[in-house]
C-alpha cells in the first residue's frame, strides 16, 4: 500500500510537541554546519555527538536486542572517574551531545548520577534511554532536570506481551508495572518542576509483534508522555536475529492507524524512512561514524555499535578506561579506521549490520557529497536536542 503524504513529510518536517519540533525520523546536520564544512574540506572533525553506555551489564531479555550480537568482547568496569574524564575530553574536543543508549543498561552504573550531572555543568547535552526498571524516585530526582530527553523501551502495550518480550516470561508481569509507575513518577515530576525535558517511550517493532502496535499507542497516550515512537529492528549482516524486512509493508495500514492516536499532549510517532528502507542501505561508503561516534559499556571505543563484536577488532580504536579518550581521538588509528569507512574499500550494504544508529547521518553526508542533495546551513529554528543527531 502507498503511504499518505502526512506520514511521509514526518521523516523531514518532524513533530511538534509542546516544547518545539522533535526529529525522530530524520537528522539535524544542518544545525552543525560548521562540522560539516570542516569535513568536506578534509579536516578531522571531533563527533557531534556520541551514543555510549555506562555498563554492559542489563536486566532485560529483549529479543530485538541488538547487544545480543555485539558479544563476545572484554569487559571492563567504568569507574566513575573514568566517566568524568571521559566527558572533560568530550568538552574538550569538541563534543556537544551524549547519549545513554548503546549495549547495557546505564542506570545500573554508580557512575550514573555523577555522569549525568557533570556534563550538564559543564554544557554537554545529555539524553538517557532506559527500560526504566532501577529507575527509582530517588535517582529520577537527581538526573532528569539534568537530562535533555528520556526515552523508555516499551516492547508492548500489554503487561504480559511486555515481559514476555523483554523479560522472557508473561508471568513475570511486575516489571512492567515497576516500569510504568516510574514513567508516570518522571512525568509528574517533569510537570510539576516544569522541566526541560522530552519524555518518550520506544517500541522496536518486529512483525511478530503487529498486535501490540495499537496497545503500544494506547499506553504511550495514557501515560501522557511526550511521544510514543515506533521504529524497525537492526539486525547483522548475517541475519542472527531474523528480521524479516519484507513483512513490515503488512503493517503500514496499522501504523497509520496508530498515528491517528495522537493528541494535543502526545505524539504518536513512526520512522517510516527507516522501516521503508527494509535494511538495504542507499549508501556504500560509511560516513556516519566521524559525525556520531559509538562506544561500548565495556569502554570500547569503535566507530559503530555494528562493530563492537570481537570479530570486528580491526575496527577497534581504543578503551578509554585504559587511556584518555581525548589521545584515543588523536591517533592515527582512529583516522585510518575513518578514513577506512569512508573509502571505495569498504560497503556498507555488505560488510555491516542493517540500519545502523549512523543511518541517517551516513545517508544524508553520501547523498552531500555525490551532489544529489547537498546539506544547507538551518535556517528553520533550531529543533528539540539539536545536538544529538
Amino acid at each position: 500500500m502507498k503511504l499518505n503524504k502526512e506520514s511521509l513529510n514526518n521523516k523531514i518536517q518532524g513533530i511538534d510537541t509542546r516544547e518545539g519540533k522533535l526529529i525522530l525520523d530524520s537528522h539535524k546536520l544542518s544545525y552543525h554546519y560548521d562540522r560539516v564544512e570542516s569535513w568536506a574540506n578534509g579536516e578531522k572533525i571531533a563527533p557531534v555527538s556520541v551514543d555510549m553506555a555506562l555498563t554492559r551489564a542489563c536486566g532485560a531479555m529483549c529479543s530485538f536486542c541488538y547487544a545480543m550480537v555485539q558479544e563476545p568482547q572484554e569487559r571492563a568496569s567504568i569507574k566513575t572517574k573514568n566517566a568524568l574524564d571521559l566527558l572533560d575530553d568530550f568538552k574538550e574536543i569538541g563534543v556537544r551531545g551524549v547519549s545513554l543508549i548503546s549495549d547495557g543498561e546505564s542506570t545500573l552504573s554508580k557512575a550514573y548520577v555523577p555522569f549525568i550531572q557533570h556534563a550538564s555543568k559543564i554544557g554537554i547535552d545529555v539524553g538517557n534511554a532506559t527500560n526504566g526498571w532501577e529507575w527509582e524516585k530517588e535517582k529520577i530526582d537527581q538526573v532528569l532536570p539534568h537530562l535533555k530527553w528520556v526515552r523508555f523501551t516499551v516492547a508492548a502495550g500489554t503487561p504480559e506481551s511486555y515481559s514476555k518480550i523483554m523479560f522472557k516470561g508473561s508471568e513475570h508481569t511486575k516489571v512492567f508495572d515497576r516500569a510504568m509507575s516510574n514513567i508516570r513518577y518522571a512525568v509528574s515530576l517533569k510537570e510539576k518542576l516544569k522541566l526541560d525535558v522530552t519524555l518518550g517511550i520506544q517500541m522496536v517493532l518486529l512483525p511478530e509483534f503487529k498486535d501490540e502496535i495499537i496497545p503500544f499507542s494506547k499506553l504511550a497516550v495514557d501515560l501522557g508522555v511526550d511521544y510514543g515512537v515506533i521504529k524497525h529492528c537492526s539486525d547483522d549482516e548475517f541475519g542472527t536475529l531474523g528480521v524479516d524486512y519484507s513483512k513490515y509493508e503488512d503493517m503500514y495500514a496499522e501504523l497509520l492507524n496508530a498515528e491517528k492516536l495522537s493528541n494535543d499532549k502526545t505524539k504518536i510517532i513512526v520512522k517510516w524512512s527507516k522501516i521503508e528502507n527494509k535494511g538495504i542501505p542507499s549508501y556504500k561508503r560509511f560516513y556516519g561514524p566521524q559525525f556520531l561516534l559509538q562506544i561500548s559499556g565495556s569502554g570500547l571505543v569503535a566507530p559503530s555499535g555494528m562493530f563492537f563484536n570481537a570479530r570486528y577488532s580491526k575496527f577497534h580504536i581504543g578503551n578509554f578506561v585504559d587511556e584518555r579518550f581525548k589521545d584515543i581521538f588523536k591517533s592515527e588509528r582512529y583516522s585510518r579506521i575513518m578514513n577506512y569507512l569512508a573509502s571505495p574499500n569498504f560497503d556498507a550494504q555488505t560488510m555491516m549490520g542493517t540500519l545502523p544508529i549512523q543511518h541517517y547521518v551516513s545517508e544524508a553526508l553520501d547523498k552531500h557529497i555525490k551532489g544529489i542533495e547537498k546539506i544547507q546551513p538551518a535556517k528553520d529554528p533550531t529543533p528539540l536536542h539539536k545536538n544529538f543527531l
